[in-house]
Order: C-alpha cells, then sequence, then structure tokens
C-alpha cells in the first residue's frame, strides 16, 4: 500500500439503480388522507419508486447501480480496491457494503458501510476522496443506497408521501493532481438537533429467571418538517459559501447546483439564496422523491446521461439531513 502520495481524485463513471413499482400520488391518496396537488405543490413530488418484492433489499439496488457504473468503463471489478455503502437502511445491522462487494465480484475490495443518512454519500465521496489523495488505493467505489420505505410509517402523512428507494454509483479513481475533481469540501453536523430526523430505538425488558435484559427494535422514521426546512436553508448556503470562497471561485462560476433531492422548495430557497438561476438546479424529484443517501448520485447519472454536464463544469453538490449533518463538495468534471 501507497502511503502519503498526493494524487488527486477523478470520476470515471456513474451508474443507478431504482425499483420497479412506482407510487404516484393519487395512489398515495388511497392510503392517506391527501391529493396529488396538495402534495406536489408542498414538495415537488409526483411519484416515487418502492422496492416490493419478497427479501429485496438495498443491497439488490445497490448492486445494480456498481454494475452500470462498472459497465460504462468497462472496469473488471477485480481492480476496485474499496468500496464505500451510503446507507441508513442496511439489509443487516452489521452492514451490507461486503454483500455487495461478493455480489458484484470485487474480491479484492475491502467494504464498509457509512451511515449518515441524506448526507451519506457526501461524506463517502469525501473519505474515498481522502483514500486517494493519501495514494492509498487507486480505485474506489462509491454507493449511495436506501430503501426508507422500509422504515416508513404509512399512516402518517407528513413522511410517507416524501420518501422513494434508489441507488446511485460512483467509481473514482487516482489521477494527477491537474485532472482533480474534487476540488474542495465542507463538513458539519450538529447533534444538538438529532432528534428533529431520526428512527428511533425503543427498548423494553425481558425478565428471565436469571437477569432482566433490554431488547429494543427501532421505530417508524420521524421528521419535523418544518425545522429541518430551516435548517437546510440557514446551513447549506453558508456551507456553499464557504467551500467556494476557499477556492476563491465565485458563484457566477457556477454551472450546476446539486443538492440532495428531498423538497422542491428547499432546492429553490438555497439557489435563491445563493443567487443562483434555477435552471442551473440539477433535481429529478418528481420521478423518485426524496432517496436519502441515493438522491445525488441518482441525479447526477441521469444529467449525465441527458448530456448535461459538460468537461470542466463546475458542479457544486450539497447533502444535508439527519444528524443532522450536511457537507459541500466543489466538483469539476472531467469527460
Amino acid at each position: 500500500m501507497k502511503s502519503f502520495m498526493i494524487q488527486g481524485a477523478k470520476i470515471l463513471a456513474t451508474g443507478s439503480a431504482t425499483p420497479v413499482v412506482s407510487l404516484n400520488n393519487n395512489k398515495i391518496s388511497q392510503i392517506v388522507q391527501t391529493s396529488d396537488e396538495w402534495i406536489f405543490s408542498r414538495t415537488g413530488i409526483k411519484e416515487r419508486k418502492i422496492l416490493t418484492g419478497f427479501n429485496q433489499s438495498v443491497v439488490d439496488l445497490a448492486i445494480l447501480a456498481s454494475n452500470k457504473a462498472l459497465n460504462k468503463i468497462s472496469m473488471n471489478p477485480s481492480h476496485i480496491d474499496l468500496i464505500i455503502l451510503a446507507t441508513s437502511s442496511p439489509h443487516d445491522l452489521f452492514g451490507s457494503a461486503s454483500k455487495v462487494q461478493f455480489k458484484i465480484g470485487a474480491v479484492n475490495a475491502v467494504a464498509f458501510d457509512l451511515t449518515a443518512a441524506c448526507s451519506g454519500f457526501v461524506l463517502s465521496l469525501v473519505t474515498a476522496s481522502q483514500f486517494l489523495h493519501s495514494g492509498s488505493y487507486k480505485n474506489i467505489l462509491v454507493i449511495g443506497a436506501d430503501v426508507l420505505s422500509k422504515w416508513v410509517d404509512w399512516s402518517d402523512r407528513s413522511t410517507c408521501i416524501l420518501f422513494g428507494d434508489g441507488a446511485g454509483a460512483v467509481i473514482l479513481q487516482s489521477c494527477s493532481i491537474s485532472n482533480n475533481s474534487i476540488l474542495n469540501f465542507q463538513l458539519d453536523s450538529d447533534g444538538k438537533y438529532s432528534d428533529q430526523l431520526s428512527i428511533k430505538y425503543r427498548e423494553e425488558i425481558v425478565s428471565s429467571s436469571v437477569l432482566n435484559l433490554y431488547k429494543g427494535s427501532f421505530k417508524y422514521l420521524y421528521m419535523n418538517g418544518k425545522e429541518v426546512y430551516k435548517f437546510a436553508v440557514s446551513q447549506v448556503p453558508l456551507s456553499i459559501l464557504k467551500c467556494l470562497n476557499s477556492l476563491n471561485i465565485s458563484i457566477q462560476d457556477i454551472n450546476w447546483l446539486l443538492l440532495h433531492q428531498a423538497n422542491k422548495r428547499i432546492l429553490n430557497a438555497v439557489a435563491d439564496k445563493l443567487c443562483i438561476n434555477r435552471n442551473k438546479i440539477i433535481t429529478n424529484l418528481i420521478k423518485y422523491g426524496n432517496t436519502s443517501a441515493a438522491s445525488i448520485p441518482l441525479a447526477l447519472d441521469e444529467a449525465l446521461l441527458k448530456n448535461k454536464i459538460c468537461n470542466k463544469d463546475i458542479i457544486v453538490v450539497s447533502g444535508f439531513g439527519a444528524g443532522l449533518t450536511w457537507g459541500t463538495i466543489i466538483i469539476k468534471w472531467y469527460i
């Protein structure tokens, strides 16, 4: 293993995957008291993809997205050195990355999960870039994947209308500093507000003749929408500005704004605060809803498939969510 060799990090390929089953707003209105107009006007969401097959999990979506990324550049999976799976809905509480590693045939890769909910992909991308910058690894697969439909209370209108399932993957490779894609990053956390967006643990005492044990399970997803909105529109612009200023990049130099796909109102509010034209927002929220850690790589992959992003475009990527955590990465895209 090489150490302390300053390298760049370049994104070679992307891939994405979503379930087949689509749940539109009209179908949601048969589950809870709502309507297509009410949901769309408040969120910008028309439908979301839901994983419904028996024994299907986040692993299945992660595998599909990873294979698509690998196939785009005809890379043998054995050339992957590290896999980071950003997910808050693993199929195994001990982690799902190793299962993905085995299933795609990445026999030489170390694999681990990173849990940071909707900020997970950004934190994973930063983590991967540090391994590449140091020269520790050459090829890294970063996956953002979540199936929060399994953790949503479908009688809770405030959350069940928002979330969908999906996965997105990127392959990063070490490169010369002159072709470095990850220009800089800014990461933050504030645990004071962690209760505002969470899937809490609950426990009960289980008595035996020998001892009393506390055993438990997890509740449904809870979100204080108003507080999360206030947090996002106040902190995300500050994070972006701090990151841009460190690079002496102006708002006018930004080609694309790629935010976690949480809510159309948040996307527009952040762009407006930064005086960024809304036409520069990359979004697919209308089709997929909030896919948590998958939302950024999923939207990035679709934007590339539509040839929106050009060589040397500056992309501002920001994730925000549970923790509360938030982070920004400035990417210079190289074809």
